[in-house]
């Protein structure tokens, strides 16, 4: 078998800690459980990257429009905010382990995610 990797694949996850990094791409999709929608945003610098999932929640709402407004996009009721344009921002983001239950078999998985945005 071959298998041919592209470009940006062959990064490493970040460290823990603090990261300046740029998004790089946004993958669409929607949960495994409940199929909810999310975007998936890839952070990147030269130390590798980290995805971090966005559903489309009322839960998740908050986390979506930090992440708008620490790009620098507006964010306003009865407007429609594109993923697309989040595409190239350079922010400051914490990296950093969360833990969950799976709700479909119950046990513990570890995801490596971003948290604490903050546009460089």
């Amino acid at each position: 078998m071959k298998i041919a990797v592209e470009e940006g694949q062959a990064k490493a996850l970040l460290p823990d800690g603090t990261q300046q990094a740029t998004i790089t791409s946004i993958d669409e999709g929607s949960s495994e459980h409940k199929g909810i929608p999310f975007f998936a945003v890839r952070f990147e610098n030269d130390n590798g990257y980290v995805s971090h999932r966005f559903y489309q929640s009322p839960a998740g709402m908050p986390a979506i429009v930090s992440l708008f407004e620490m790009a620098g996009i507006e964010v306003k009721e009865g407007k429609e905010l594109d993923t697309k344009q989040l595409i190239g921002k350079t922010m400051t983001i914490d990296v950093g382990d969360r833990s969950y239950n799976d709700p479909e078999t119950g046990n513990e998985r570890t995801l490596k995610q971003a948290v604490n945005f903050l546009v460089s």
